[in-house]
């Protein structure tokens, strides 16, 4: 399987300080996630509206216009009431960290992989699944808890991918060490 080890790194990187920030600052970043998701709904609400009418059938225009106006509601729920939307954040959170856990475990056991990077996925994925069960069990943490463990657990995977970028980077070099010279 290729992976690059410069995406790996900055994935990692970039989950550090992701992790940080929600630590340090954990009411920033639940309300930063909410104006994100209302900002994105108002953006899908305005390209499903230019979509509708760029078709040349009713079916269509009506179809987009409907989905254009739940967009635009979602995001003016998202602003009017926060708290709810927090809420909604927070069980697709744990739906993403559920997907994402089970998805790294069974990279754990491909066949390419070294006992360095499956132990790495297999942890990665046993903090997804520990991360999302704690969020189905009890959705009501509150939006500045969330913000904490989400921290925690942005910096658990961006230290891992780091390693893991090493770790692919050391596995090159070592295979490009073996290969024959070509004239």
């Amino acid at each position: 399987m290729f992976t690059s080890p410069n995406v790996l790194l900055w994935r990692g990187l970039l989950a550090v300080a992701l992790g940080a920030v929600s630590v340090a600052w954990p009411g920033i970043t639940i309300n930063a996630f909410v104006i994100l998701f209302a900002v994105y709904a108002f953006m899908t609400a305005a390209t499903d509206s230019a979509r509708a009418f760029a078709g040349d059938r009713v079916g269509p225009v009506i179809g987009r216009l409907l989905l254009a106006g739940l967009s635009l509601a979602g995001g003016v729920v998202a602003l009017a009431w926060p708290g709810i939307t927090a809420l909604a954040l927070t069980i697709w959170i744990a739906a993403w960290a559920l997907t994402t856990g089970a998805m790294e475990i069974a990279l754990a056991f491909q066949r390419d992989e070294t006992a360095g990077e499956r132990t790495l996925y297999f942890l990665t994925g046993a903090v997804s699944l520990v991360f999302a069960f704690s969020l189905f069990v009890r959705p009501d943490i509150g939006a500045v808890s969330l913000a904490t463990v989400f921290g925690l657990f942005s910096l658990v995977y961006g230290v891992s991918a780091i390693f893991a970028s090493f770790e692919e980077r050391r596995r090159r070099h070592a295979a490009s060490q073996h290969e024959p010279v070509r004239a």
